[in-house]
């Protein structure tokens, strides 16, 4: 893309309920030192809500002159005349697979980089599928998933991965997640449309996979494990455990594979010598393995709560009166998770989480292959931070942001996923310095 752009980000969504806390962690590291944000724009379909998302996010400081500019996902033109500005874009607008496509077909046919905080595998998908070529060749990066969804999953299993120094290798790796709050949790409501409306379109991503190339699969030591039960208490760090049917295992998954058809990762634009060297060493090391996200209470009556939203999504998602329904009253369905108003600023700020990394493997994998052998190793990490929708994903948003504008030349061209993008950057540090913590836990032998 022609580096005269008028600005360097443009968020896109500033007013939501997540953009506004993306416009309030970004305005710490604009012109801030060392900061590569050096200008920074504001974008949606009403200019008056944007205003009062800014003055919030600038409290209790006036708020800065930012220019506001006019967007609607509806209005392809206003996206390519956005696309055009700027270097990157931050899409905060969801659901994203009624208002994403428009945003990423503008920033791909400008060659203007992008990154959104959707948890929706649908769409991550079918963006790949359908615009990575083009994204490709006009020098665009796209990357879904910036945000909650998913970096603390993909990052969080490549740290684990690189505790297993050979000859040591990993064969299963269970991510456990935990949410966590002083008062009560409350998610972002985006998040909830997104699970209606992913499960009344499940059949789209079904047909999707099906229809497209299949691609090799990562090479794992040892055999397949077993589903196991599904409710599970795992005593290990005291939780009740269901499996969670969210974004992170399938991003991974697709990480994985793009790191099997590229063993020293993805090259840059324009990458030195030194920094290829880096980029394949630092993939030599991470291995991979059995992924699996589950959601984890200190109570088994918070699994059965679980299920029993799950059991309402399913049921009710599939009809046109069902979804109206679950959309119209998700506080009620949700059991009280989920409500349009958002949490309060002091739910936000007690909130927290936690995702546990176990992994099983072998102490020396050097000849396991695909034999039926006992896995004799275990590994704990651990990945936690602030409170999941509007504090740990705009610090991620922004943290991935700043990756991009500052080390644009190592990095690639295409539609691609966080970790294969961020994985070998210093993401991880940026992220453990502003309050998302990266921690090995314990490395122990499995008794026979």
């Amino acid at each position: 893309m022609d580096t005269a752009t008028t600005y360097d980000v443009v968020i896109l969504g500033a007013s939501g309920f997540t953009g506004k806390y993306v416009v309030r962690e970004s305005l710490k590291f604009l012109n801030a030192p060392s900061s590569p944000l050096k200008s920074l724009a504001l974008a949606g379909r009403n200019p008056t809500r944007i205003a009062q998302a800014l003055s919030w996010a600038a409290h209790p400081n006036p708020p800065p002159e930012i220019p506001i500019l006019f967007a609607d996902t509806a209005d392809l033109s206003s996206l390519q005349r956005l696309a055009s500005e700027t270097r990157l874009i931050l899409n905060c607008v969801g659901p994203f697979r009624l208002h994403g496509e428009a945003v990423v077909a503008a920033c791909s046919a400008v060659g203007c980089d992008y990154l959104d905080i959707t948890g929706e595998p649908g769409f991550m998908e079918r963006m790949e599928a359908t615009y990575h070529e083009m994204a490709a060749e006009k020098g665009s990066l796209v990357i879904s998933a910036c945000g909650f969804d998913s970096v603390p999953a993909e990052l969080g299993l490549i740290f684990h991965s690189r505790q297993w120094v050979n000859p040591a290798t990993p064969n299963r790796v269970e991510a456990y997640l935990s949410l966590e709050s002083e008062k009560r949790v409350v998610g972002n409501i985006g998040t909830y449309e997104s699970a209606v409306l992913g499960v009344a379109n499940s059949e789209e991503l079904v047909k999707l996979r099906r229809s497209r190339t299949r691609r090799p699969r990562p090479e794992i030591p040892g055999p397949s494990p077993p589903k196991g039960p599904i409710i599970e208490h795992q005593k290990k760090i005291g939780l009740w455990a269901v499996r969670l049917p969210s974004s992170d295992s399938t991003v991974v998954r697709r990480t994985l594979v793009t790191l099997k058809e590229n063993p020293g990762g993805l090259p840059g634009v324009n990458e030195s010598p030194e920094h290829v060297e880096e980029r394949k060493a630092f993939w030599s090391k991470v291995k991979p393995a059995h992924f699996g996200v589950k959601i984890g209470t200190k109570s088994l009556f918070g699994i059965l709560r679980i299920i029993t939203v799950g059991i309402f999504i399913g049921l009710f998602s599939k009809s046109s009166f069902g979804r109206w329904i679950l959309l119209k009253f998700p506080s009620f369905f949700s059991l009280g998770w989920f409500r349009k108003k958002g949490p309060t600023e002091d739910e936000v700020r007690s909130a927290s989480f936690k995702m546990w990394f176990i992994g099983t493997g072998f102490s020396d994998g050097t000849d396991v292959g695909e034999k039926k052998v006992k896995p004799d190793m275990e590994i704990t990490t651990r990945v936690m931070g602030p409170e999941i929708g509007y504090l740990t994903t705009p610090i991620i948003l922004v943290q991935c942001a700043l990756v991009v504008l500052s080390q644009r030349d190592n990095l690639p061209r295409g539609v691609y996923t966080p970790g294969i993008v961020f994985g070998p950057t210093d993401l991880q540090q940026r992220l453990q310095e502003n309050g998302i913590s990266f921690d090995l836990i314990s490395k122990s032998p499995l008794s026979a």
